[in-house]
């Protein structure tokens, strides 16, 4: 039987043409400004993208605002407007939803719930959430997947190639050609909702000696494809503790810190999306900010240990200033062909994501610089570097990690937390070794389901 909500050309036909010729006709402008002789005004052209991918519903914006947070990916303009972008869609409506619903679970989808709200909790790029209560009075999370992603991922996709090249003509200093494999690949992870439930099981096992960090339990039995019904975790947005006592704030902070540091250093994995509507703040039994609740498991890395291992040696060879350590840390990481002064600038990069960590003292993440400003001065330091020495070619394994490091960043600098971010993360690698991670992920993947990364 074929799968009506499958990849259908005429679907994907149309979403070609409607973001074909916008993010076409703007490229092609860019590049006649430049055959003309002439020099483009990017703050133009980059409101001029930021409105119509904030017009579409679906994966593009979320690739928008993944490019967003990649130094130089994009050119500073595009990605200061595309950090504009949020992940908020016009929901569906209840007739619809019941339609869905119904393809999902069968005629008698509501008689497998007590209780079911038509109107969603929450509207996101690839769906959108519904509160519901089991026939035990359970809070339950049900996250419906909007029709037709498969093809909206697929057209946009075809379309990120565009962006990048538009990326090329202004700066090819760097060199992209990776970064649109990895997206691809995790964004069509992301349309499978079995996946995501076995990552929530994965993130469920790896974190269970943290009580910082809640993880829902998955409702298998109302899960599809397309499907995934979670416990409901109650909890209070994070930006509501900006103004709250700096123990607090702390407390929040480090939780987080240990939410994505953890699962990585222990068992190769990482959460590539630490967006703040991703995870809110529970309450201990005498009403106090105790820890966080994670909540989405879409975008999850799993990386071999070895990996995870130059992670670790990039870090321990700028520690303790170890230049060859560091070189075949980057080699490890994806880059290649690297000589002296390249692996110079890379080091601007590198000592600017690690500063916090390799700094043994209570400090803010941005060190009084402005918020505003936060990492601003070495993307502009790195970017003239590569200028005069580059291309460098961006490995995929670097796009999800310097995500992670800068969505955290972004949650630190809001909450104004004060920590000793060397001594955390030196108790996440302590007695850190390639087959203790091997052997760890082996375990937690079997339990949840899943394989081990090529």
């Amino acid at each position: 039987m074929s799968d009506p909500e499958g990849n259908r050309f005429s679907a994907r036909a149309a979403r070609y043409a409607r973001v074909g010729a916008n993010v076409g006709g703007i490229a092609a402008r860019i590049v006649g400004t430049r055959v003309l002789g002439r020099e483009a005004d990017p703050s133009r052209y980059a409101a001029e993208l930021t409105g119509v991918l904030g017009g579409l519903k679906g994966p593009l914006m979320k690739v928008a605002q993944l490019l967003a947070t990649i130094p130089d990916a994009l050119p500073p303009e595009y990605a200061t407007e595309l950090q504009k972008l949020q992940s908020q869609a016009p929901p569906m409506g209840a007739a619809f939803v019941r339609r869905r619903m119904m393809a999902e679970l069968g005629l008698d989808w509501a008689g497998r719930f007590g209780a079911f709200d038509l109107q969603p909790a929450a509207a996101a790029s690839l769906g959108q959430v519904h509160r519901a209560r089991s026939h035990d009075g359970v809070p339950l999370a049900c996250k419906l997947q909007y029709p037709d992603m498969q093809s909206a991922v697929e057209a946009d996709l075809s379309q990120l190639g565009m962006l990048l090249a538009v990326q090329r003509r202004l700066s090819p200093e760097i060199d992209t050609a990776e970064i649109q494999e990895e997206i691809g690949a995790r964004l069509r992870e992301e349309l499978d909702y079995r996946r995501e439930a076995r990552h929530a099981a994965l993130y469920a096992h790896m974190l269970a000696d943290v009580p910082e960090v809640r993880v829902p339990g998955v409702w298998a039995e109302l899960s599809t494809l397309r499907l995934l019904t979670l416990d409901w975790l109650e909890g209070r947005p994070i930006l509501d503790y900006k103004q709250a006592p700096l123990e607090t704030r702390n407390r929040l902070a480090t939780a987080m810190f240990k939410a994505w540091w953890h699962p990585f250093s222990h068992f190769g994995v990482i959460h590539g999306d630490p967006h703040l509507g991703n995870y809110t703040v529970f309450d201990d039994a005498a009403g106090h900010a105790a820890g966080i609740n994670l909540l989405d498991y879409g975008c999850i890395r799993i990386f071999p240990a070895r990996f995870v291992g130059g992670v670790v040696d990039l870090y321990q060879g700028l520690r303790d200033d170890e230049p060859d350590r560091v070189v075949a840390a980057y080699e490890i990481w994806g880059f290649r062909g690297l000589r002296k002064d390249l692996i110079e600038v890379l080091n601007l990069w590198a000592r600017f994501i690690y500063g916090p960590l390799l700094d043994d003292r209570v400090r803010t993440i941005a060190d009084g610089v402005a918020p505003g400003e936060y990492g601003r001065r070495e993307a502009w330091r790195v970017k003239q570097a590569l200028r005069e020495k580059g291309p460098v070619r961006v490995p995929r394994e670097f796009v999800f990690m310097d995500r992670a490091a800068i969505g955290l960043g972004a949650v630190f600098l809001h909450l104004g937390a004060e920590l000793n971010f060397h001594r955390l993360f030196e108790a996440e690698i302590d007695r850190f070794g390639l087959d203790t991670v091997a052997a760890a992920q082996g375990r937690a993947l079997s339990a949840a389901g899943l394989s081990a990364p090529a």
